[in-house]
């Protein structure tokens, strides 16, 4: 039996909590909710839908996680909304569902740091280890790479890609998708350069590091277009191998952009 449920909550019978969860006052949790072990949902926070959570996150006071998708097409289908572990959620944060013309799901993965008022629309799929600062809004069928580091009050339009170890501004406006690596700024957004900081923080080598501003040099700096920017992308880890990776990473992303929307650049 769970022992931690403030006397105010309201925790449907049907509901599947681990025995160590807390539930603080006033909080509504519904009966497809299920939460792991060691998660802590702060005072006045609604889980809904056929929502799972997994281990050892913390959930602040005012947030809303698991309601139907802001999608006029949403007609009740069972969609859902999986987050996983040990992620830290702030106040009045809002993830929504996925929804039936897309995976059905929206996923956040392990390890996330998402600020207050963040919005995950419906179907958005989160990696592992981002960051989203205060009032980041993602529109529906966003996917975010792992490692992708958001400024505060960034806000990225429906179908748009982050790539990982990306970075965004405060109040940058994304139209297009963002490659792996970059950073950018603006209203639409261009890039400025690379993650190189967080990179080396992250324990990149030297050739590594190297291999990401020879992609940067081809994509920002030397005037190409996109397909003779991948060409010398594709080359680069002939005469550095450990690069290969990051070389198949960002020719994997730019092969999958459409025409229509674009990079950022």
């Amino acid at each position: 039996m769970v022992t931690a449920i403030h006397a105010t909550a309201l925790v449907d019978p049907a509901a599947q909590l681990d025995s160590s969860v807390t539930i603080g006052p006033y909080s509504i949790i519904g009966p497809h909710v299920k939460i792991g072990a060691g998660t802590t949902v702060g005072p006045h926070v609604v889980i809904e839908g056929h929502t799972t959570i997994g281990r050892d996150n913390r959930i602040f006071q005012f947030s809303s996680l698991g309601a139907i998708p802001q999608d006029k097409k949403y007609a009740g289908e069972p969609c859902e909304l999986i987050i996983g572990d040990r992620n830290t959620i702030r106040e009045f944060c809002t993830f929504n569902i996925g929804s039936p013309g897309d995976l059905g799901v929206t996923r956040v993965g392990d390890d996330n740091w998402l600020m207050a008022y963040v919005h995950l629309a419906h179907d958005c799929q989160v990696g592992n280890n981002t960051i989203f600062a205060n009032n980041t809004q993602l529109a529906g069928h966003v996917h975010v790479g792992d490692w992708a580091i958001f400024g505060g009050f960034t806000v990225v339009h429906q179908f748009v890609r982050i790539g990982a170890h990306s970075m965004t501004a405060m109040c940058t406006l994304l139209f297009a998708d963002l490659p792996p690596f970059v950073m950018c700024q603006g209203q639409p957004a261009v890039a400025r350069s690379m993650n190189f900081e967080g990179l080396r923080r992250r324990g990149f080598s030297p050739d590594r590091i190297s291999a990401v501003k020879a992609m940067h040099k081809a994509l920002y700096r030397d005037d190409l277009t996109l397909q003779v920017a991948m060409e010398r992308i594709a080359g680069l880890s002939e005469n550095n191998p450990e690069s290969l990776l990051d070389v198949q990473m960002m020719l994997s992303f730019l092969e999958q952009s459409s025409p229509q929307r674009g990079i950022v650049r």
